[in-house]
């Protein structure tokens, strides 16, 4: 069974936003690919920075997290930031709102969520999505592991979304290292930055 520390992190620290306030650089990528107005839907939105960004280009976005006060801290900082986005508490593996959405993003969540649960979870998704749509994930990979806060994890294997995206247009499945020191000590995590786009026409 896997195990996420960050939602008991985001309690230990209500006033400190543990990833910072601005967006990832996979959000901004990511972003310069969508329509005006696109509806889009964050798994394992955390603390709401990236889901935030969405939101502060225009996009209708909804954030689905399992952590009541990492949503707290997300609609905090949506306020701040004068934009609206509709935050759901839950289990990103089963409470998939309905679409259609033109993006579906996740970036360091999906790998908490189990090898078979994850399977099933890919054909709803995309069933949720427009043609011509998105699908952008980062997750953590078997190539390095460090294991960090006592975390437990169904690392994604080489090619595991390739293959769950047989029957869509892969943009990139680009596998790299990233720095990390969230425990105190500097470490790296191997990882794999995925998009893919259903196939069909699109509004742009």
């Amino acid at each position: 069974m896997t195990r996420s520390p960050w939602a008991r992190e985001y309690v230990r620290k209500p006033n400190e936003y543990i990833w910072g306030l601005a967006p990832s650089q996979f959000a901004r990528e990511v972003r310069a690919l969508l329509p005006p107005g696109a509806r889009v839907l964050e798994l394992g939105c955390g603390e709401g920075r990236d889901s935030v960004y969405f939101a502060s280009c225009g996009c209708d976005v909804t954030g689905v997290d399992v952590s009541a006060a990492g949503l707290h801290k997300a609609e905090r900082l949506a306020r701040a930031h004068g934009v609206k986005v509709r935050w759901l508490r839950g289990d990103a593996a089963h409470d998939v709102p309905a679409g259609p959405f033109d993006l579906v993003y996740s970036c360091g969540a999906i790998h908490y969520i189990p090898r078979r649960p994850r399977a099933r979870l890919f054909p709803r998704l995309k069933a949720r999505t427009r043609p011509g749509g998105w699908h952008a994930h980062v997750v953590f990979t078997d190539r390095a592991v460090y294991v960090e806060k006592g975390e437990r994890i169904d690392y994604f294997t080489e090619g595991e979304l390739t293959r769950a995206y047989g029957d869509w247009l892969l943009l990139r499945c680009e596998p790299m290292l990233i720095a990390c020191a969230q425990d105190g000590i500097p470490h790296r995590h191997s990882v794999e930055q995925f998009i893919a786009r259903a196939v069909g026409s699109s509004r742009r």
